[in-house]
């Protein structure tokens, strides 16, 4: 399979050819254009409708000292690549931290040499599987809401879990930015003999910030843990904390297919 992208049509959307380089994804890159951060020929553009032809150069610029930190070519080719990242909790999902800690890109900086970056957010205190690649077109789709791609966790909580809470998972939460959709539960069970520890599998379309953990706390459960297990097709399986792998051809196909992109151009 050639994962080189096709030749890029006459013309395009700007935030949409950062995001097909691999410089940023498209809800990124509408930022670094609304900030001014992006030079086309030399001219700071901020328009967001703005169109480009193959023959254009592209500027990035640093938000703090406004220096060039990516220039490309509208027209040039780029290689996707895929990777499947077991995130550690106390890692940062972001690829720069201006409080220095440890990011996903450190994790993997030694390995992959090409830019990429993290397919939506695992927080600070939260594992598990994370996504990370320079196709920018994909990113934005499984990370849009119209999209509904299904994100599955294994959730840790105190005591025995009350059939009024998984209740109302189940039929959604009032949180402070509104209603969750309905959650799926998948499975729920004792940790322990004691019943001190329920472990409840939940899956969720929506990207809420810190939603899986506002859920449980709304109905009168915190968490002590928290791993995503899934995204859309991808499972996290056996991987460990902190290792990463490429992804196959067939899973990369399953993902374009999940969020209606053609399974063939990649």
């Amino acid at each position: 399979m050639n994962y080189s992208h096709q030749q890029a049509p006459q013309q395009e959307r700007l935030q949409k050819v950062i995001a097909r380089l691999g410089i940023a994804s498209r809800r990124h890159a509408e930022e670094l254009i609304s900030e001014g951060l992006v030079k086309v020929n030399g001219r700071v553009v901020t328009a967001l409708g703005t169109k480009v032809s193959p023959q254009d150069k592209i500027e990035v610029l640093d938000r703090n000292q406004k220096k060039v930190v990516r220039r490309d070519s509208v027209g040039e080719q780029v290689k996707y690549i895929y990777y499947l990242l077991h995130k550690p909790e106390g890692v940062i999902t972001s690829v720069y931290d201006p409080q220095h800690r440890k990011t996903v890109i450190d994790l993997i900086r030694q390995d992959v040499k090409q830019r990429v970056y993290p397919v939506g957010r695992l927080d600070y205190d939260t594992s598990g599987l994370l996504l990370l690649t320079n196709d920018g077109d994909l990113t934005y789709r499984l990370t849009h809401p119209r999209f509904e791609v299904k994100k599955t966790y294994k959730a840790w909580v105190k005591g025995r879990i009350s059939a009024e809470a998984i209740k109302t998972l189940q039929e959604g939460v009032k949180l402070q930015d509104g209603i969750t959709a309905p959650a799926k539960i998948i499975k729920v069970q004792q940790a322990n003999r004691g019943n001190s520890l329920s472990v409840v599998e939940i899956s969720i379309h929506e990207g809420k910030n810190r939603q899986v953990r506002r859920m449980f706390e709304a109905v009168g459960y915190p968490l002590v843990g928290l791993q995503r297990i899934a995204f859309g097709p991808l499972k996290l399986n056996n991987l460990k904390p902190g290792e990463f792998r490429p992804l196959k051809v067939q899973e990369v196909a399953r993902l374009r297919k999940e969020v209606g992109l053609n399974t063939t151009e990649y």
